[in-house]
């Protein structure tokens, strides 16, 4: 078989795989009849959806993605405490506020991870993207100085990104 006529039938094998495992974990069993759901959901969504993905993504750097990876659990779980803390004590300590990201990356996934990891990071919520691409507005429970949260954003997450997908 070769490997266009592959990539047509089965359009994202590490999804398909995913989506597989998944199904036979959900339903704590690899009998014949789960193997053979999983077969059909792994290479079947994967393959009806493809249309709706033109622009597959490329990511590049994958030391990079691991290390932000651990960047981004290690952050989930220190914003778990510190917004534990704030909303533990006084409610006057609480500074929410909105600040406006500006932008380096361009590629829609990277954008996209981008605001999911800030959306997932609590005590921050990404809330809308510019209609150029520019600008990711992002909400924050507690800021004291927006453009140190900027940076941190840019630094920590947002450079990553670009070396990963562009």
């Amino acid at each position: 078989m070769t490997t266009s006529l592959f990539r047509r039938l089965v359009p994202a094998p590490l999804t398909s795989t995913v989506l597989g495992v998944s199904w036979l974990m959900l339903n704590q069993s690899a009998s014949a009849g789960n193997l053979i759901i999983a077969v059909i959901l792994g290479l079947g969504l994967p393959w009806l959806t493809r249309r709706f993905h033109p622009d597959r993504p490329r990511p590049g750097a994958w030391r990079v993605a691991v290390r932000l990876g651990g960047v981004v659990l290690l952050d989930i779980v220190m914003s778990n405490i510190a917004v534990a803390r704030l909303i533990l004590g006084p409610v006057s300590r609480i500074r929410s506020g909105w600040v406006w990201v500006p932008l380096d990356i361009r590629d829609p996934h990277a954008i996209v991870a981008l605001a999911g990891i800030i959306t997932l990071t609590p005590g921050t919520l990404s809330s809308e993207l510019t209609d150029d691409r520019r600008h990711l507005l992002v909400h924050a429970l507690h800021v004291d100085d927006e453009t140190e949260l900027v940076q941190q954003i840019k630094q920590r997450y947002e450079e990553p990104l670009r070396r990963i997908f562009e």
